[in-house]
């Protein structure tokens, strides 16, 4: 039962890791020293996904649900919780890479943002 409940708390940490580093600019533009937490975790998050790379947290949740009689699954956490909800299909390659850059994309537009307004602060 522990294992269980082991397993799904790393569920929660994993996809809110994954939110924060999808969306975590989004607290740079009013806390500008998240930055310093979020910047580190938006690299990884990228890198995992251009590179194919699969979490740490992973095998880590695989192996809590393994020894507590659960099934692991062979697929990455976003491949087996996220995309079936967002995308009906597998998830591709392509997909991944995508989703990536999108990620890298959206957070570039926020720190320039940030960036923009921080500039402007000192002219002023």
């Amino acid at each position: 039962m522990i294992y269980r409940l082991t397993a799904d708390f790393v569920v929660l940490i994993h996809l809110a890791f994954i939110l924060f580093a999808a969306l975590g600019g989004l607290l740079v533009l009013k806390y500008h020293r998240c930055a310093l937490i979020h910047l580190p975790a938006l690299v990884w998050a990228v890198l995992i996904s251009l590179a194919g790379w699969v979490c740490p947290l992973t095998p880590l949740e695989n192996w809590l649900r393994e020894q507590g009689g659960l099934m692991g699954y062979d697929t990455s956490f976003i491949e087996h919780y996220i995309l079936p909800v967002i995308y009906p299909g597998e998830l591709t390659r392509s997909i991944q890479i995508f989703l990536g850059l999108l990620v890298l994309v959206i957070n570039l537009g926020i720190y320039g943002c940030r960036f923009l307004k921080s500039r402007s602060r000192r002219k002023r």
